[in-house]
């Protein structure tokens, strides 16, 4: 499972980073899937290894124009492109409306069709080949989700000794076996893959948060989770200054969770644009990982835009691109 960050600030894009947007593909590049789309997040993907015409999905967290600027021109780009397949929009109802009225009020049309599903709704489930995504509510000015991606179907290790014990030799019905599927053989014994084949591991599961102002929200989705990527908006010191209102959380906040929650990988995101990437910016970014560092033992990234970040099948996290603090 692969990420790249097409956008890590908040609010507003600065020089070093844009308005919110995550590349997630759970394959390889062909399907991937956007979480938020900012404004710019279609130029974003001009310098990364994504394209619209394999885009499967589109989950947006929340209603807020930074996480959603961006979607009427990626669509149009898309359409304009040639794209003809379906695609999902995972949001709230009004996101639906801005779409639509955006389209109709700038003469534009798609040539494919939106599919669009109710994040808020109280059994939502989405699934395709390659992961099931839930949702968890959290707490932000408007209704705000994490989504919850966990692998699917994956590859089985085929039991040959047992098959073997079965008077089954290799041929054709190992193969389908190993698929997932189950086999009658000619002599019309049934053979079920669950009972000869086993999964040598367990499903990569990663929460992508939104918005937020109390990571404990993700406490029950935290169990059994590998990797939780969500804002730091400011430090705390920043937080307690700014006050209550904008509910964001602070690099504490969420490193504070993530420890208790025992989480191994976290990759914090959504930058305050007040925060300076350079090494004599003041104030910097550095400050928010010292502050996360002095409370979280696990695996920690700032994510950069255009970071890329690879979740193996052994659980470990790495950034494959260039060295990251």
């Amino acid at each position: 499972m692969e990420f790249t960050f097409l956008g890590t600030s908040a609010g507003t894009p600065t020089r070093a980073r844009n308005v919110t947007a995550l590349a997630l593909s759970p394959s390889g590049h062909k399907p991937w899937y956007l979480v938020d789309c900012g404004e710019g997040t279609q130029h974003q993907l001009l310098r990364a290894h994504h394209s619209v015409m394999q885009l499967r999905a589109i989950f947006i967290t929340h209603i807020h124009g930074d996480h959603t600027f961006g979607l009427p021109g990626l669509l149009s780009s898309a359409s304009m492109l040639g794209r003809t397949e379906p695609m999902d929009i995972i949001a709230p109802v009004q996101t639906h409306r801005f779409i639509t009225t955006t389209l109709d009020n700038s003469d534009s049309s798609l040539s494919y069709p939106l599919n669009f599903i109710d994040s808020e709704a109280p059994d939502f489930y989405w699934q395709d080949d390659h992961a099931g995504v839930t949702s968890v509510a959290l707490s932000h000015r408007v209704p705000c989700r994490a989504y919850v991606f966990t692998e699917r179907n994956l590859e089985r290790q085929l039991l040959q000794d047992k098959l073997r014990d079965y008077d089954v030799g290799p041929g054709p019905s190992w193969g389908e076996l190993q698929k997932g599927h189950d086999v009658t053989l000619p002599d019309g014994r049934l053979l079920r893959s669950d009972d000869y084949t086993q999964i040598p591991r367990v499903a990569r599961r990663v929460i992508v948060a939104g918005d937020n102002d109390d990571p404990t929200l993700l406490a029950d989705a935290s169990i059994g989770s590998h990797l939780l990527i969500h804002e730091a908006t400011y430090t705390q010191e920043v937080s307690e200054r700014v006050g209550p209102w904008p509910q964001h959380s602070s690099a504490e906040q969420v490193a504070r969770f993530a420890q208790q929650a025992q989480l191994p990988n976290l990759v914090l995101t959504h930058f305050s644009s007040r925060y300076q990437s350079g090494p004599h910016g003041t104030p910097n970014i550095n400050q928010l990982a010292a502050e996360a560092r002095q409370h979280y033992q696990g695996q920690l990234f700032l994510a950069r835009d255009f970071d890329t970040f690879r979740l193996e099948k052994d659980l470990s996290l790495s950034c494959l691109t260039a060295e990251n603090s």
